[in-house]
């Protein structure tokens, strides 16, 4: 795959939130961090890149398909660890110490920590690609999986994104879910 495949593949029709913003966002966000050697930097970018290439709201397997599409286009020098990492955004649990995986985890759920209207349109858009799944069990599966980060003792495995996030994530996931509760 080329990097216009990646852009296509991002910019295919039902994302609406796991598209090209999302991992320009995420790329934004790796900027940011500091103490990054060029080779931990090369290894995140790609790993942004090829994250959510695969994502179909209906399958499981999304994060399992992109790195193996990741394993079969990625320098051999890489390949491993940028698979590796990936398949970490499938549960959002790092090992302790495992610092490449603390960042692409808080990179990819940075989003939860946004501004209220930021998290709005988020939230927003992710039911957009749910859209043809019912309203009860669409709640009921969303209310799920912020039940899910809610219970974490933290949502960021990233000390520095915790520590700037962690708190305003807290009150997005708990605001959507009363909503969700209000709704039932």
């Amino acid at each position: 795959m080329t990097r216009d495949d990646l852009i296509a593949a991002y910019s295919a029709p039902g994302r609406h939130y796991h598209d090209l913003r999302h991992v320009e966002d995420c790329l934004a966000w790796l900027d940011r961090v500091a103490g990054l050697d060029a080779r931990d930097r090369e290894i995140l970018t790609l790993a942004i890149w090829w994250h959510d290439v695969v994502y179909d709201p209906r399958r499981s397997d999304n994060e399992e398909q992109s790195a193996v599409l990741a394993e079969r286009h990625v320098a051999p020098d890489m390949r491993d660890e940028v698979a590796r990492l990936i398949r970490l955004t499938r549960t959002h649990d790092v090992a302790a110490g495992d610092r490449r995986g603390a960042l692409l985890v808080s990179i990819d759920l940075a989003i939860l920590g946004a501004d209220e209207a930021g998290y709005d349109a988020y939230a927003d858009a992710i039911r957009r690609e749910y859209a043809d799944v019912p309203d009860d069990a669409y709640r009921a599966g969303r209310s799920a999986v912020l039940d899910r980060f809610l219970n974490r003792p933290m949502i960021y495995p990233d000390a520095d994104f915790a520590a700037a996030l962690d708190q305003k994530a807290r009150a997005n996931l708990s605001r959507e879910l009363r909503a969700h509760a209000l709704l039932r």
